[in-house]
Parts: structure tokens; C-alpha cells; sequence
């Protein structure tokens, strides 16, 4: 075995039935159920139609800035609504991926990619439909050489990410849910989501009770002066 190159198979994954109610909630929602602890940074934005909720089953990828010999093999293992998820450092001087891969992927039933690095073609990405969120753009190509490893752990700003985990993105960012948690985290989720729904109708109808506000103030010993 060559030292840095590793290729695993996954061992579990979220279910595809989880994978839908979490593209029905917001991102903020889902990221308040898991206490506010996860998220992959404000420097990956989406670079497609910013109504489109991303949601699918994490292949994760690591591999050295600037390269992406391993991200062409995560296309050909990629299973129907996957998102790749590449650790790429966060290098921008080169694209990890542009056009042609995602057309690859399309075909492949790929629902996104999360790029820790840089695309290219970005016009033509955002035409093609597919989930895209990417640190930043430049038109200068990869290298396709390695190192790399695919369905290892990895991690883009202290978001940790294991293959088979839920990747869910929207205009507000990326959170990862851990497998093993997303049953509870949806449930809790969905709770929040109804809950925010009935306080947005009584704030319509003019029912909302905002004493809270004062309450908490009082407890925290606020001071008013004139």
C-alpha cells in the first residue's frame, strides 16, 4: 500500500427517508437541535441556485490542495444521492473540480459537492443545477497526482465529517449529521420547525407574547435610565 493512498468502503449511512425530511427543514433549524456545536464556516458558500436545499449521504474525500485525482474516483464510486465532500485544505490558487466533473456526476445521480478548495466553471455549475457549496473560484486547473484517501474522516472547520453521515446546506451554510444521531436530530428538527410556524402565525395575527423579553432582562439585572 502507498502511504497516502486509501480507498474504503462504507460501513453505514443515513437512510434515504431521513435524507428527505432533512431537505425540508432549514439548515438553522437543524443546526439549533444539535446545540448550536456544528458548522463548517462562513467561507464555503453556495455557488448554485440559492433556493435549492442540498441534502444527501456524505463520501468524504481528503486530499493534498490543488489535486483531484482522488475526487475523480469518489464520482465513480458515488451511489444515487450522495455529496462529496472533499477536504482540500482550503487552498484556492487551484480548482478542484469544474464542468465536466459535475456533468460526470450527474449522471451518476450525485447530489452535490462540498469543496474545502476552489472550483472553476462556476457560471456553467450553477446552470447545471447540481448542490454546490465551494470556498472560492479560480480558473487555474488542477493536478492530478494524489495523495489522497476516500471514505476516511475528515474535517473542514472543526466540522467533523464520517462517511455516511448527512451533509444538509442551504443559503445559510453546511451542517454535517453525525449517522448514528440523525433519527433523534430530525425529530428534534421538525419539532422546532413547527414551533417557529406557530410563533410567525401569532406574530401575524397579533397574538405573540413577547413578555419573555422583559423577564429576562429583569433577571439579568438591567438598568434603566433616563
Amino acid at each position: 500500500m502507498t502511504n497516502g493512498f486509501t480507498i474504503r468502503n462504507r460501513t453505514k449511512k443515513v437512510d434515504a427517508t431521513l435524507a428527505e425530511r432533512f431537505a425540508r427543514l432549514p439548515v438553522a433549524n437543524i443546526s439549533d437541535s444539535m446545540s448550536r456545536m456544528t458548522a463548517a464556516g462562513p467561507r464555503l458558500r453556495p455557488y448554485h441556485d440559492q433556493g435549492k436545499v442540498m441534502a444527501g449521504v456524505a463520501l468524504t474525500v481528503k486530499t493534498r490542495p490543488g489535486d483531484n485525482l482522488l475526487v475523480h474516483k469518489a464520482i465513480d464510486m458515488a451511489e444515487p444521492g450522495d455529496v462529496i465532500v472533499v477536504d482540500a485544505g482550503g487552498d484556492l490558487t487551484n480548482s478542484i473540480m469544474g464542468e465536466i466533473m459535475v456533468y460526470l456526476a450527474q449522471e451518476k445521480g450525485v447530489a452535490g459537492f462540498v469543496i474545502d478548495g476552489a472550483i472553476r466553471d462556476s457560471d456553467e455549475i450553477k446552470a447545471s443545477g447540481i448542490g454546490m457549496f465551494a470556498a472560492g473560484v479560480t480558473h487555474r486547473g488542477p493536478y492530478k497526482d494524489g495523495p489522497g484517501e476516500i471514505n476516511v474522516p475528515i474535517a473542514i472547520d472543526g466540522m467533523v465529517i464520517h462517511p455516511g453521515d448527512l451533509i444538509v446546506g442551504d443559503c445559510d451554510g453546511l451542517v454535517c449529521v453525525p449517522c448514528d444521531e440523525a433519527e433523534t436530530i430530525v425529530e428534534a428538527a421538525e419539532a422546532k420547525q413547527r414551533a417557529e410556524i406557530k410563533e410567525i402565525s401569532a406574530i401575524r395575527d397579533g397574538s405573540v407574547d413577547r413578555e419573555w423579553v422583559e423577564k429576562l432582562l429583569e433577571a439579568r439585572g438591567v438598568a434603566y435610565i433616563d
